[in-house]
């Protein structure tokens, strides 16, 4: 069924992927303050909740039998088995979102990003890749962060280089070396991506209408 008045434009599926420490939840969190309108999409998962974390807020909290069966019926748009717990993103609320015209944003690794583009909604997807400088850089940014030690840093460092290994699958890759010249590039990127001729579903109708009002005005 086709209401009168087609929503404007359909969301999009934005993944952003880097490996630790490239700058993606800067990003992230830039694009968010750009576009209040923008959602992250919110995991579920099969592990306890923590302290402090809300049903729906921060995951969706599923027992491993539920979170199965939605991967079962296909319900998933992605999943992975992480430390011994299922994670993945539910596709209905994404699906819901899109249709209302709103665009939902993904931190998600290479092999999440993969599925995603594989599934139903695969063809609304704009995924983007953030590369950092250099690799001292990238060590740089990862000591300084006063976070984790040596050994720690080290396995994120080769799980970096297997992240940046991939970034061919990706739409856009961005060399995030000035992280305001980067935000520009991210902001263009989605605001010419929203205008793609699919993601205006009230286009048809619209060129309908120029039809109908040649011919009345040429019959």
């Amino acid at each position: 069924m086709h209401s009168a008045h087609p929503v404007a434009r359909r969301g999009l599926l934005i993944i952003l992927s880097s490996p630790s420490g490239a700058g993606k939840s800067t990003l992230a969190r830039r694009l968010m303050a750009w576009d209040p309108s923008l959602r992250f999409s919110v995991s579920a998962t099969t592990r306890a909740p923590r302290s402090g974390e809300q049903d729906g807020v921060h995951y969706h909290f599923l027992s491993e039998t539920d979170f199965k069966g939605l991967v079962a019926e296909g319900a998933m748009l992605e999943h992975a088995h992480v430390f011994g717990h299922f994670y993945g993103s539910p596709m209905a609320p994404v699906r819901t979102a899109i249709e209302a015209g709103s665009d939902v944003l993904f931190d998600i690794d290479w092999q999440g990003a993969q599925q995603i583009r594989n599934s139903a909604l695969g063809r609304h997807t704009l995924s983007i890749f953030i590369l950092p400088p250099s690799i001292p850089e990238l060590r740089r940014r990862l000591v300084t962060r006063g976070q984790d030690g040596p050994e720690v840093i080290a396995r994120r460092m080769q799980k970096s280089w297997d992240e940046i290994s991939h970034w061919d699958g990706y739409d856009y890759v961005l060399v995030n070396d000035d992280v305001d010249e980067t935000f520009a590039r991210l902001a263009t990127i989605i605001t010419a991506e929203r205008l793609r001729r699919e993601q205006q579903p009230g286009l048809a109708d619209h060129v309908r209408r120029l039809q109908q009002e040649f011919e009345e005005g040429h019959g």
